[in-house]
């Protein structure tokens, strides 16, 4: 194959890449695998990377040509004569026909192949019916794993924050090097996709700056009128318009996602993944490579569309699918009907099928990813699907905490005491919280405190947070020199409970000196009970302090 130069130097880069990330595998994996085994996975990994460079290098060329076409259509309208009238309206004619084949992006052949405008025809009126109406990013390529998290507006629960932030807490900072979150807000209110990206971006901003997190939302000319919708599967027409408007999400989703990373991993708003999933999934797929296994999908969740990873330069087939049947069927029946398709005979039985199915559709267990959402975004639609493989959803984050008489005002429900949640045994739960309700702790002798963690809320009841709770300690001696608002009692606030993600977290100035009590005071009446999940009080010195995460 001959290559172009961009090409050469492209592919040049991702060797000068490559082959230092190699020495490091070597020199963390050495004792595990062979030498042998340890360059066979990174040639495949080399291979992968060429092979999605080598789609990106043909969609330019496409464009290329599609753009030097419609140039030379343009230059040939400059040359026509209009000298009279017949030639002026020849040459109108010729303006409309260039004007129409620039909007279809296609050469102008007796043959044309078809486009997404087919199966979209009212695109052809909306040149930008494509283009993200809003896009918040630091436009990261190259990346090993694109995770695309799409979300809609939930009438009941919303599970975005919670979810990202477990993504973000289960990877290390070499993997958050290494890999693309997209939130794709697929809502047409422009202002709830500002108000919802400003949330992402406030609580996340270190994370949308540094590239790893970006956001998305789809114009609202990008969908089809949905009141002329095909009734089908004799589902209601309610569910209908929400499954349309799902397979359409899917496939803009994987759209912008398809030039941006080696592989790709559709997930959901409202999951808990395992610390880890990256690196496990990343080696997961290039074992199967090495192992000469051609496959199509790798499977690391039982439910629906949840953590199935393609190979970029496969999510061509699958959009044009999505496209194609949209009104038809449920996404993620379209995804067995194209496997069954793409693998199946119809002289061999079902038996045969199933077991061509698995030959490149892998299934990894045990399950990376849960799902933990309630309510579905279809009105009405309760679910409560869990994968028995991922096994036992931790509810809360034990650590070592000094030695304190704890006392509380709230009212505990069953056995979800406040003293067991401070041993790190399970979390506290309480009945709702009222103005004036504190939690307090009580340290005798005094210690002076380097920094503390409040996590309210769990993965099963993740909106049972504290609201307007400040954190606040009682110093052993009188500061003369004090930044912290003081309350009538002495108190110092310190900290508070952010609503977005329900977690007090902070470091104390260490003028403050030894504290006697820290206490969490509730400041106004909630209408949901309230769970801490995680109580992490550090002293300055500790060194010993263990957390189970």
């Amino acid at each position: 194959m001959k290559l172009r130069r961009p090409a050469i130097a492209f592919y040049a880069g991702v060797l000068l890449v490559i082959l230092p990330m190699f020495t490091i595998f070597v020199l963390f994996n050495g004792p595990d695998l062979s030498e042998e085994q340890i360059l066979q996975q990174k040639i495949a990994e080399l291979q992968e990377r060429l092979r999605h460079a080598e789609m990106l290098n043909t969609e330019r060329r496409r464009d290329i040509l599609a753009l030097r076409e419609n140039i030379g259509m343009l230059i040939q309208l400059a040359d026509q004569p209009h000298r009279n009238n017949t030639n002026f309206t020849h040459h109108l004619g010729r303006e409309t026909l260039w004007r129409e084949n620039l909007l279809m992006n296609s050469r102008s052949l007796d043959l044309q192949l078809p486009s997404i405008h087919h199966f979209l025809p009212h695109l052809l009126s909306n040149p930008d019916g494509l283009q993200p109406s809003f896009k918040l990013s630091r436009g990261r390529t190259g990346a090993t794993v694109v995770l695309g998290v799409p979300t809609v507006k939930r009438d009941v629960q919303s599970y975005l924050i919670s979810t990202l932030q477990n993504l973000i807490d289960n990877m290390t900072p070499e993997e958050q090097e290494e890999t693309l979150i997209i939130v794709f807000i697929a809502e047409t209110d422009y202002d709830y996709v500002q108000k919802q990206a400003t949330e992402i971006e406030e609580e996340f901003h270190l994370y949308t700056s540094s590239g790893l997190l970006e956001i998305i939302s789809p114009p609202s000319n990008y969908y089809p009128d949905f009141n002329k919708l095909r009734q089908t599967l004799g589902d209601d027409m309610a569910r209908v318009k929400w499954r349309t408007k799902q397979n359409l999400d899917f496939a803009y989703l994987m759209m912008y996602a398809q030039p941006r990373g080696t592989f790709y991993v559709q997930l959901e708003d409202d999951i808990l993944s395992k610390p880890g999933y990256i690196g496990i999934m990343k080696n997961y797929a290039y074992k199967q490579l090495t192992l000469k296994k051609e496959w199509l999908i790798l499977d690391f969740c039982q439910l629906g569309f949840i953590g199935k990873m393609f190979k970029s330069v496969d999510l061509s087939k699958l959009v044009v699918f999505f496209v194609v049947f949209y009104n038809d069927k449920p996404v993620d029946w379209l995804l067995d009907h194209l496997i069954q398709t793409k693998m199946c005979r119809f002289d061999k039985d079902s038996k045969d099928c199933k077991k061509q199915k698995d030959s490149v559709w892998l299934h990894y267990r045990p399950s990376l990813f849960q799902h933990v959402g309630t309510h579905s975004s279809l009105k009405g639609k309760v679910q409560k699907l869990k994968d028995k493989q991922f096994g036992k959803v931790s509810l809360h984050r034990p650590h070592d905490n000094p030695p304190a008489e704890v006392h509380t005002s709230l009212r505990a429900y069953k056995n979800y005491l406040l003293s067991k949640a401070y041993k790190g045994e399970t979390f506290f739960w309480s009945l709702l919280p009222q103005p004036g309700d504190n939690v307090t702790f009580y340290f005798n002798p005094s210690i002076k405190i380097e920094k503390f963690l409040f996590r309210s809320g769990n993965a099963e009841h993740p909106d049972d947070k504290f609201f307007n709770t400040t954190v606040e300690v009682l110093p052993s001696e009188i500061l003369e020199d004090n930044s912290y608002p003081v309350t009538r009692d002495g108190y110092l606030i310190v900290g508070s409970f952010k609503d977005s993600n329900g977690v007090a977290e902070g470091t104390l100035n260490t003028n403050i000196g030894p504290i006697k009590v820290l206490r969490l005071n509730v400041h106004t009446q909630s209408d949901r009970w309230a769970i801490l999940s995680e109580i992490l009080i550090k002293p300055f010195g500790n060194t010993s302090e263990t957390t189970s995460r």
